[in-house]
C-alpha cells in the first residue's frame, strides 16, 4: 500500500508548472506576470480528515486514492499535515486502543488545527454517544489539550468549543478568527496569511464602499475593512455567518453590514428585482461602491453575478479554480482589464492552485 506522493526536492518544479499554467490561462487578457506565493514544504495542512481501517485487529487511520474506496493507504504520521495534528495523531490512537467506549464503532477523525495552536478532534461513530463516552470524552480532551466533538446520526456532542481560534497577521496588525467545525476555511494557515496580504496591498486605501461576496467566516473582510469606508458582505452559510459575526466584534471592526443571501440573491435586490427581509434596516442606495471583492467556489460566478461586478470599477477575485476564472475574465474582458495577478500554492504535490487577479475598469 502506497503512502501519498510527498517529496519536497520536487517541489519548485511544481509550482513553476502551476505558474505556467496561469500564465497561459490569463495570456489571452493580456495579464501581467503574476506574483508567486509559496508553500512551506511540509506541515502545511491545518485540517485532516481520516477513515479508519480495521487490520490485525487494531484500527489504523487511512487515506484512498481518489475512485477507490476499498485498497486503504494507512498511516502513521502525515507529513504534509501541521505540526500539530502530527503531535496528536499518536496520541489519539493510542487512547481509542485503551479505551472500548472510544473505540466502539469509530469510523473516522477529524483535525482541525491552527497557526497559533489551537486544536479540535471530531470523532464520528455509527452508534449512540452515551454517558460513558461522554466522560472518557472529557478526560481525553483534557490530557490532549483540545476540543473535542462527538458525531453520529443525529447527535453531535461538543467537548470545549466547536471551533478553533486562529490569528493571522496583515500589515503588521493581528487578527483573530474563530474557525468552526465543519465549516469551510483555508487548509493552507501560511498560505493564506499571504493571500491575506497581497488582498489588502492591491486594494489599497480607499474612501468609497466595498462590496464583498461569498464572506465566509470574514477571513478576508476583516483585514479589507480597514481600507475602505464600508462594507457590505454577504454569505448564505449560517455557521460562517454566526463565525464571520463573532470574528467583526472580536476584533473590533465596525463598518461591516452582513447579509445572510446567496450571491445570486443580492444581484436580484441589487437590481430591485425582488425584496428581501433580510435586508431590512439597509439602505442599498446609500452605498458608494468603488470595489467588489469576490472568491467564489470553484464553480465561479454565475452569469448574472459576473455581469453584477462589472458595474464596479474594480473588480478584486480570488479563485481556487484558474479556469472558471478565465471563463469569467472572458466574460467581463470588454470592460474590464486584469492589472495585477498571483498564484497562491494552497495545495502543494497537487494540481490545485489558488489564484487573484486585480481587473479595472478600462
Amino acid at each position: 500500500m502506497s503512502r501519498p506522493a510527498f517529496d519536497p526536492a520536487t517541489y519548485d518544479a511544481q509550482l513553476a508548472e502551476k505558474r505556467a499554467l496561469l500564465v497561459e490561462l490569463l495570456a489571452p487578457f493580456g495579464a501581467p506576470e503574476p506574483a508567486v506565493f509559496d508553500s512551506p514544504r511540509e506541515h502545511y495542512r491545518m485540517r485532516a480528515e481520516f477513515r479508519l481501517w480495521r487490520e490485525d485487529g487494531q484500527r489504523h487511520y487511512a487515506m484512498f486514492a481518489p475512485g477507490d474506496k476499498h485498497t486503504p493507504i494507512l498511516l502513521d504520521d502525515f507529513p504534509i499535515a501541521s505540526l500539530r495534528i502530527n503531535e496528536l495523531m499518536p496520541r489519539l490512537r493510542a487512547a481509542w486502543q485503551a479505551s472500548e467506549a472510544l473505540s466502539f464503532k469509530l469510523f473516522q477523525v477529524e483535525f482541525l488545527t491552527t497557526l497559533a495552536g489551537d486544536a479540535l478532534i471530531t470523532l464520528a461513530y455509527h452508534r449512540p454517544l452515551d454517558d460513558v463516552w461522554q466522560a472518557e470524552a472529557e478526560k481525553l480532551a483534557a490530557e490532549l489539550n483540545v476540543s473535542l466533538v462527538g458525531r453520529s446520526r443525529g447527535q453531535r456532542l461538543v467537548i470545549g468549543r466547536d471551533y478553533v481560534e486562529e490569528e493571522l497577521t496583515v500589515a503588521g496588525r493581528s487578527f483573530r478568527y474563530r474557525q468552526p467545525e465543519g465549516a469551510f476555511t483555508q487548509p493552507n494557515g501560511k498560505v493564506c496569511e499571504k493571500m491575506l496580504g497581497w488582498a489588502y496591498d492591491v486594494l489599497g486605501e480607499r474612501d468609497d464602499d466595498l462590496l464583498e461576496l461569498y464572506c465566509g467566516n470574514g477571513n478576508f473582510t476583516l483585514p479589507l475593512a480597514t481600507r475602505v469606508r464600508r462594507v457590505l458582505a454577504t454569505e448564505i452559510s449560517k455557521t460562517s455567518v454566526n463565525a464571520a459575526l463573532a470574528n467583526l466584534a472580536d476584533n473590533g471592526v465596525n463598518n461591516v453590514e452582513l447579509v445572510r443571501l446567496s450571491a445570486e440573491e443580492l444581484t436580484q435586490a441589487l437590481n430591485e428585482v425582488r425584496p428581501f427581509r433580510r435586508l431590512a434596516g439597509i439602505d442599498l442606495k446609500s452605498y458608494e461602491f468603488g470595489s467588489v471583492f469576490v472568491d467564489p467556489p470553484r464553480a465561479g460566478m454565475d452569469p448574472d453575478t459576473c455581469e453584477l461586478t462589472r458595474r464596479f470599477e474594480r473588480i478584486l477575485y480570488i479563485s481556487c479554480n484558474p479556469e472558471t476564472l478565465a471563463a469569467n475574465i472572458a466574460q467581463l474582458n470588454d470592460t474590464h482589464k486584469v492589472t495585477r495577478s498571483a498564484l497562491f500554492d494552497q495545495f502543494p504535490y497537487t494540481h490545485h492552485m489558488e489564484a487573484g487577479v486585480l481587473l479595472e475598469r478600462r
